[in-house]
């Protein structure tokens, strides 16, 4: 039998919890504030978890948290929350809890964590979801990254375990989706917080130009080098340096820069002294890597020493619940740098925003909140008063059109080749017909405006770097 202390101020709460459980498996003792907890858990040795809500009456849960690591560090945690704080769940899984889970529950998964927790296997059912007995909200700002989405906890929850550590990070994601929001989390959460962060974006800047700003150069190493430069690594010794598109780093750099991870030293352009350097790196790319490497344009080695901890941003259109909330947080941005009066969203306006697919993301979103701030005539926000007001109901149409005219016919082409990809592609058949569509949408639109990339990628929505990257990969002539 496993026993289990729960630590939770709500009386029915507790019991209701402990009821969903074996009672031949599992023994719960209770506590409703946190001031007791680790005096218990330094006495009774037989306690092999301990369940913790995060709002207690005098010490706040995650102090506790701090407590019990530090009398058990072995001891398994699970913080519980009845509102979702992305800063909460980093700082949990920072100080070495075993899981972040909020209210409302679902059943099956408190139950399949808190059984992993003991060492049980299980085997799970289908269960509804648990409501605490009392409303609890968050109060204030929840943290530098804005959500509540399960998407965006599970992303807090990974900054706090990427902390801990120095190991190199590399973030997926497109562009807009907050890589650098997220690479800055994780350092200020780190043990070089108080250190530098510098970031470089690989793809903004010439090969030459790159390097030196990497790795700086001395005193006429190249025309126009007219004094010494210090380098990023150097000015972010001791501390985190992100490389944003990482994926448009030339080979050639590439080798060097693998060269500091190896052996954490380097040379500056154009001299011979070895430098030494404690620098973390987070590097981040909007490209599939994986791709780039079967084409040759980039190492595998490389990948390798940065995917040491990775986590992917997944698009806004993925976790539209946060866009309500995202919106908020910008119109208190701009209402500051504007002097502007609090303003709201009407309905309307609101269901324009939660309904467009926002090829740009999160960067895109507060481009039209901003533009929306200025615009507005009143102190409530309009629909006109976006600037993908009209953008969205053209391609609204044109995706339906697009849908109800060539789905048949994309089916026709399809159903000839499908028992020869299921034979000889078995795992891939969802990647080859999403290629497929993407090449033949990117070459229409590229016949379309007659081979004009900056038009095109206008209007499909992507960068002119993404658009480059797909012409490329999918030989689009």
């Amino acid at each position: 039998m496993k026993n289990i202390l729960l630590v939770d101020d709500d009386k029915d709460l507790s019991l209701s919890l402990a009821n969903l459980f074996d009672s031949d498996r599992f023994n719960f003792q209770f506590l409703e504030d946190g001031d007791k907890v680790e005096q218990v858990v330094k006495d009774d040795s037989n306690i092999d978890l301990v369940m913790l809500d995060v709002n207690l009456p005098t010490l706040s849960g995650l102090e506790v948290l701090k407590q019990i690591k530090g009398v058990r560090d072995e001891l398994p945690v699970i913080v519980i929350s009845g509102f979702v704080s992305t800063e909460n769940a980093i700082e949990a899984m920072r100080e070495g809890a075993y899981e972040y889970l909020t209210k409302p529950f679902q059943i099956e998964k408190l139950i399949s964590t808190v059984s992993k927790a003991c060492g049980y296997t299980y085997k799970g059912r289908i269960a509804p979801e648990i409501h605490e007995s009392h409303e609890n909200t968050p109060k204030g700002n929840v943290g530098a990254i804005i959500g509540q989405s399960p998407e965006i906890v599970e992303i807090a929850k990974m900054i706090g375990q990427g902390a801990k550590t120095d190991a190199a990070v590399l973030i997926f994601g497109e562009s807009g989706t907050g890589k650098e929001l997220v690479a800055r989390a994780i350092h200020r959460n780190s043990n070089r917080g108080l250190k530098p962060f510098l970031s470089v974006n690989c793809a903004a800047l010439h090969e030459t130009l790159l390097e030196s700003e990497l790795f700086g150069h001395e005193k006429g190493a190249f025309t126009g080098a007219y004094f010494k430069r210090i380098g990023k690594f150097e000015q972010a010794n001791k501390g985190t340096l992100f490389l944003d598109e990482i994926g448009d780093m030339s080979m050639l750099t590439q080798s060097k820069f693998l060269r500091i991870l190896q052996e954490k030293c380097f040379e500056r352009v154009g001299g011979n002294e070895s430098i030494d350097v404690d620098v973390r790196i987070i590097a981040a790319t909007n490209k599939s890597l994986v791709q780039s490497m079967k084409e040759g344009s980039f190492r595998v080695d490389l990948f390798y020493r940065l995917k040491v901890f990775s986590l992917y941003m997944p698009p806004l259109r993925e976790r539209k619940t946060d866009i309500p909330l995202l919106v908020n947080h910008f119109i208190d941005k701009y209402m500051g740098q504007l002097n502007q009066s609090k303003k709201t969203v009407s309905k309307k306006a609101m269901q324009l925003l939660t309904g467009h697919y926002w090829p740009g993301n999160v960067r895109e979103l507060e481009n039209n909140i901003h533009t929306a701030m200025v615009m507005s005539k009143s102190d409530t926000i309009q629909p006109e008063d976006f600037p993908i007001a009209t953008e969205t109901n053209n391609v609204e149409i044109d995706l339906e059109n697009l849908q109800d005219d060539y789905t048949e016919s994309f089916q026709a082409i399809v159903d000839p080749i499908m028992p020869k990809l299921i034979v000889n592609s078995p795992g891939q058949i969802f990647h080859f017909l999403e290629s497929s569509f993407e090449r033949a949408v990117i070459s229409s639109c590229m016949k379309h405006y007659s081979g004009n990339q900056v038009k095109t990628s206008k209007a499909l929505g992507i960068s002119r770097n993404t658009l480059r990257d797909r012409i490329s990969r999918y030989n689009i002539y």
